[in-house]
């Protein structure tokens, strides 16, 4: 394959704009990149299952990859069953490091118990921690998001070792518990092991970087994405009988909260249109509802919880989010004469934004350009939060880059099948382009990187 914009013949894509030094060590790492090794990589990340909370046994499963291909790396435990894992590259001192990084948890769990029937009536085999290879795709929980990023991460870093590539600065690869937006699961141990603790206590304990890559679905550079407020909202009714609900005072908090649910989803593409901007769409979803005895349908409960998660555009704080949210509320309860609520907020991260002009945001720019001869196109109107903003948060410049989600697949496309699947062969081009930044990184001087900003 050769690029529109490419200086050579017969020039791989992805090399234009890098010195002929930089084009060496390029091509040379790209020859250990293939698709019969991510295939095997991907495929062993989706056999072990990770859902939030219980990452060690794949933190064990990456380190020991790692450690294998010549990147010796460590697993970091959080507690008994929850682990980070990073290998470290060494570069001589003078250059800048530079973190790529990836989550490992999977949003759902892949077992009947905890699933079912909330991600439909019952587990497709996408739905299962386990790896089917079809061709060029491969399936099973998590197989794009997170593992398959993942997947090439761990590619990079093993294909810029193998390399042997002169590095001034460090290249991290780490893969952090965690990253997934959900507070313990029932059996959990601890209740923070999402919204970023892996990340957090990552850097915490000193695994730090002058730049970071994180790895997440959407093939363009993004320096900016949404953060997220979550509210409890507990709609007050009246614990009664069925039997006796003509003959004593009745009003049930579940359906009062039904009402609340459909105010609230009307207002929340009022906020969105009021913060849509720039590269963010901000939205907001009713996420649960719970009120009242499975077990005695004969009762109606004396409140009823909803839960909502709210995102906020980098230029919202969530104290600005929760008072506009709070005014939501009011003028509903004012429309309903009667309606008893009130909310807390209980969660809370903020949106982030790196400078689109910073070295790791120009260098990921400038490869993505190189991959596609044209100039660099945003994907506009984003709502996802991943742990880019615990990396900015602690003052980390950081951009994300990934790979599209797949357009053809053995059956329907939904949000679960986009999750978990991944083309072997946009993972072979994702993992290109962070090989390129990479180098394109930490094969600089500090100083030179510092006056490209």
């Amino acid at each position: 394959m050769t690029s529109a914009n490419s200086e050579g013949p017969s020039e791989p894509a992805g090399l234009a704009g890098l010195d002929q030094r930089r084009r060496g060590w390029v091509t040379a790492a790209w020859r250990h990149i293939t698709t019969d090794r991510l295939r095997e990589l991907v495929t062993g990340v989706v056999d072990v299952p990770s859902p939030t909370g219980d990452e060690g046994p794949l933190a064990e499963h990456i380190a020991a990859t790692l450690t294998a291909a010549g990147c010796p790396a460590r697993v970091q435990p959080l507690d008994d069953r929850q682990a980070n894992a990073w290998a470290r590259l060494e570069g001589d001192g003078t250059g800048p490091d530079l973190m790529l990084y990836a989550p490992i948890d999977t949003l759902t769990v892949g077992e009947e118990s905890e699933d079912v029937p909330w991600i439909g009536p019952e587990l497709r085999p996408d739905m299962r921690p386990r790896a089917v290879v079809d061709g060029d795709l491969v399936m099973g929980l998590g197989a794009s998001n997170p593992k398959g990023h993942a997947a090439c991460v761990m590619m990079a870093a093993e294909a810029t070792a193998r390399a042997g590539i002169p590095l001034t600065g460090d290249l991290i690869a780490a893969f952090g518990a965690g990253g997934m937006p959900t507070n313990a699961r029932p059996a959990g141990a601890r209740r923070n092991t999402g919204q970023g603790a892996g990340c957090s206590f990552l850097l915490e304990q000193g695994v730090w970087a002058d730049h970071a890559v994180i790895v997440k679905p959407g093939w363009t550079v993004s320096w900016e994405e949404v953060g997220l407020a979550w509210f409890q909202v507990t709609v007050r009714g009246t614990h009664t009988y069925v039997g006796s609900r003509h003959r004593l005072p009745y009003d049930n908090a579940i359906a009062r909260a039904g009402l609340v649910v459909r105010r609230l989803e009307e207002w929340f593409a009022e906020y969105a249109g009021r913060h849509t901007e720039d590269t963010v769409a901000p939205q907001g979803v009713v996420a649960s509802i719970r009120g009242g005895w499975p077990r005695m349908a004969a009762v109606t409960p004396a409140a009823c919880e909803i839960r909502v998660d709210l995102r906020l555009s980098p230029r919202t704080t969530p104290m600005e989010a929760k008072r506009e949210f709070t005014a939501a509320l009011e003028k509903i309860s004012a429309d309903e004469p009667g309606l008893d609520l009130d909310a807390e907020m209980i969660l809370a991260i903020p949106g982030t934004r790196s400078d689109p002009d910073g070295w790791v945001c120009r260098s990921a720019v400038a490869g993505w350009e190189a991959f596609e001869g044209r100039a660099h196109e945003v994907i506009r109107g984003n709502s996802g939060a991943t742990d880019a903003n615990i990396l900015r948060n602690r003052g980390v410049p950081t951009v994300r880059i990934g790979m599209p989600k797949i357009t053809e697949a053995p059956r329907e496309i939904d949000f679960s099948l986009g999750m978990n699947a991944v083309d072997v062969r946009e993972m072979e081009r994702l993992t290109r382009l962070l090989v390129r930044t990479a180098v394109d990184t930490v094969t600089r001087s500090r100083d030179e990187v510092g006056a490209m900003r």
